[in-house]
């Protein structure tokens, strides 16, 4: 009874688990630390992005809304803004200036509202790709963890129970030390494992709904174009109700 207490100790003290380990547990509990530290680095970047994404977005969403002319937002925006809002209203508006003036057919009109479809469709698909973008990393690090420490822990039970054999000594406070030491493995998947797993989750959806703002603001720049061109077989169907639903009519 005497030696319970360091014994419980030992056990609960990570370095000298790590320390008893066998050495394929060693590096298993090495590489489980490290792909938990690459995720953090990935969870913490993510986050910071995402929230720099949506504040320069309700910034620049509010500056719409206020009734400022479109026009102003672009000249404001500059030539080639690094936010993919303004970079589509910019792109939107120069191929109006191209054709302001212009005495376009019905068919021109058409094809205009479709070359700025297509080009305003490259600028999500390349933003979608960038936000999503380390998403890999997170869901490798969520779905693999947890079995790399499972096979740590199978190794270090399996050197366990070998050691036992030899020593030819079942007792509790002989076994209990080894267990542990391999059980230790699994724990460290596990905390890989479960922030990367929520993380995934989480920026997966943040994704989704920014990639879904820029398809709304889009469309929102494709009906205000048709209405400025005036041609009514060009106007595309209705959008879906969006923030920026009624901006700049008839400016």
């Amino acid at each position: 009874m005497v030696d319970a207490a360091p014994h419980t100790a030992s056990m609960l003290d990570p370095i000298a688990l790590f320390l008893a380990a066998d050495w394929v547990v060693k590096a298993v509990m090495i590489g489980l630390a490290i792909a938990s530290l690459w995720s953090w680095a990935v969870i913490l970047d993510k986050a910071f992005k995402f929230a720099s994404l949506n504040r320069q977005a309700n910034a620049f969403e509010n500056d719409l809304a206020s009734g400022r002319s479109l026009e102003d937002m672009a000249n404001q925006a500059g030539a080639n803004p690094s936010h993919p809002l303004p970079r589509m209203l910019v792109l939107a508006m120069t191929e109006w200036r191209t054709a302001r003036g212009q005495n376009l057919t019905d068919h021109q009109s058409a094809m205009l509202i479709s070359r700025i479809d297509r080009s305003l469709d490259s600028v999500i698909a390349r933003e979608s790709q960038k936000v999503e973008d380390g998403l890999g990393v997170l869901s490798v690090v969520a779905t693999s963890s947890p079995f790399i420490g499972l096979f740590g822990t199978v190794w270090g039970i399996m050197n366990a129970f070998g050691a036992i054999a030899e020593a030819g000594n079942t007792n509790l406070t002989t076994v209990a030390p080894a267990i542990a030491e391999a059980l230790f493995a699994t724990a460290i998947g596990l905390a890989a494992a479960i922030p990367a797993y929520m993380a995934y989750n989480k920026f997966s959806i943040d994704a989704g709904k920014f990639t879904g703002r820029l398809e709304s603001f889009a469309d929102d720049l494709q009906a205000a174009v048709a209405r400025r061109l005036g041609g009514a077989a060009a106007t595309p169907p209705p959008p879906p109700p969006s923030d920026f639903d009624g901006f700049n009519r008839g400016r």
